[in-house]
């Protein structure tokens, strides 16, 4: 769990500082901020969108992964989490300012969905080298002071969410490793980047995009080239 503790902590001190750096910049500078930021997302998620090796399944893992997600209200869960922690700060000045909900939301499925979060915490689990999860933490670090410094504190509660998914897979390590081939990686990972992608156009302002409903697609990803398995002898 040592990966997942470092991991937690720089989210929380980067998003802390980002706050407070934000609070001096002008409207302008945080739209140019924001912008940056989306740009990135956009090649991280093209560089994991092409991962795949057949297409077809991550549209079929997305597309699916849509549905069981809007029948869940994932989204809606996530955003009243999010208002939920807003209202709580709220009782303290200092950790006001920013769009909270939304730094929070869209801080927390950058910071989970990527493969680095899944194969660093087994790894970390397996065998105790949280290396992985170490270079993870400086990026999220980084990461977090950005988006803060134009959405605010809610970063930093994003950390919550880190602890929580990957602390599990730690935990669950043992089950994972040997469930997951590299081929499903390939596919989840691919998958992801679909939804980094997502995550783009929503922080650009281009389209709302409830995104959290597409979390069950990484679930499906797997779970398809593992049909398609049994399918093809």
């Amino acid at each position: 769990m040592t990966g997942t503790l470092v991991n937690t902590a720089t989210v929380l001190i980067g998003g802390v500082l980002g706050t407070l750096l934000g609070s001096g910049l002008s409207a302008r500078i945080r739209e140019t901020v924001i912008t940056g930021m989306s740009l990135v997302v956009i090649a991280l998620g093209v560089k994991m969108a092409l991962e795949t090796s057949n297409i077809l399944i991550v549209l079929g893992s997305i597309t699916l992964g849509g549905i069981a997600g809007e029948l869940l209200h994932l989204q809606r869960h996530l955003d009243s989490l999010g208002n939920l922690l807003e209202a709580k700060a709220s009782r303290f000045p200092f950790l006001a300012g920013g769009s909270f909900s939304q730094g929070f939301v869209t801080a927390s499925l950058v910071f989970c969905v990527g493969p680095m979060t899944i194969l660093g915490s087994i790894q970390d689990g397996l065998s105790g080298d949280n290396s992985l999860l170490m270079v993870k933490s400086v990026l999220d670090g980084f990461t977090a002071v950005a988006f803060a410094s134009v959405m605010g504190m809610g970063v930093t509660f994003s950390a919550i969410v880190v602890l929580i998914v990957q602390g599990s897979l730690t935990l669950s390590s043992s089950f994972f490793s040997q469930v997951l081939t590299e081929v499903m990686v390939s596919e989840l990972t691919a998958t992801g980047g679909v939804i980094m992608l997502g995550i783009a156009v929503h922080m650009l302002e281009l389209k709302k995009i409830r995104l959290a409903n597409f979390l069950p697609a990484l679930v499906f990803a797997p779970l398809i080239v593992w049909i398609l398995g049994i399918i093809q002898g």
